[in-house]
């Protein structure tokens, strides 16, 4: 070994960790700078992250560590809620307060009733082009690199979901409203659709992501309370993690006995007393959490994805 060699401390060594952590990111951070900055302060060996949100965006943004980083593809695919709060009156290069105005136009005077006629139009499956500020990729370039040059470039409306839009509050030139809605929805596009739809334009002033599945705004950590509880003790920030498992919270479920939990572990199927169809949760008769399984018919579990948890 060389003795002028650096080594870190054992106790700064990252170790093992599992489970999620329900991140209030704040404004003027990157999702991946946040990450990183609570790997670190948790100590963990793997992370990912799910959900990207703006760095001017604030909200949940689902952290995963270790085993759970599995479960990322499936949150990705969740229903989100925002609060939103656009400009009315003012659009921007960007979509954002990040962006240069680049138009105004008048703002009709309505009220509770008429605001949520003008949302109705956007309830179910719509279809919606993405903005040239966004993170989608063209011949190997982000959308953004290229509207940062000036280009812009013709883009494919894609279908999307809107749940529902609530209105929260309306003043002047202040439109506050929620919003719940399926992955690929881009609320700056929306916030331009609806003021389009009553002849002005806007921007979003601010997006606050509230919920992701079935993870609520209750759940949420701010950075503040992640770098005191880390500062005490990081050993009370990992007991803190929500399993992997919650992510999967409303999903179905089987037990299988310890011989067929060995099986499934080892890639192939076994067959128990099952629903039949779709993805399900897969436990041991213990209550292990042992992965994810897809149901064939017949009591058949095929594994899908398997989770090497300590017991």
């Amino acid at each position: 070994m060389n003795p002028n060699s650096v080594q870190a401390a054992p106790s700064q060594q990252p170790i093992v960790v599992n489970g999620l952590l329900l991140l209030n990111k704040p404004a003027g951070m990157t999702s991946n700078q946040a990450l990183q900055k609570v790997k670190r302060l948790i100590r963990a060996r793997k992370a990912g992250h799910t959900g990207s949100l703006d760095p001017a965006a604030t909200g949940m943004l689902p952290l995963c560590f270790g085993e759970a980083t599995k479960v990322c593809a499936y949150l990705l695919d969740a229903d989100k809620t925002y609060r939103v709060t656009a400009k009315l009156g003012q659009a921007t290069d960007t979509g954002d307060t990040e962006g240069k105005i680049i138009g105004t136009q008048p703002v009709p005077i309505l009220d509770y009733f008429a605001w949520q006629r003008v949302f109705k139009n956007f309830i179910g499956d719509i279809k919606q082009v993405p903005p040239m500020y966004s993170a989608l990729k063209k011949d190997g370039k982000r959308l953004y690199e290229l509207a940062r040059k000036g280009e812009t470039i013709e883009r494919k409306a894609r279908k999307i979901r809107i749940n529902s839009i609530d209105l929260l509050e309306s003043a002047g030139t202040r439109l506050v409203f929620r919003v719940e809605c399926s992955k690929g929805t881009y609320v700056r596009s929306l916030v331009e659709d609806i003021a389009e739809t009553v002849g002005s334009v806007a921007h979003t002033e601010n997006l606050h992501r509230e919920s992701v599945g079935n993870f609520r705004t209750d759940e949420m950590l701010d950075m503040a309370g992640v770098e005191s509880v880390a500062q005490e003790d990081p050993g009370l920030l990992r007991a803190s993690l929500l399993p992997p498992d919650a992510a999967l919270k409303n999903w179905p479920s089987c037990s299988l006995s310890a011989l067929d939990a060995i099986q499934f572990q080892r890639g192939r199927q076994v067959t128990v007393n099952c629903e039949d169809g779709g993805f399900v949760k897969v436990y041991e008769s213990n209550k292990k959490f042992l992965g994810i399984g897809e149901s064939l018919g017949n009591g058949a579990i095929a594994p899908r994805r398997i989770f090497m948890l300590p017991d």
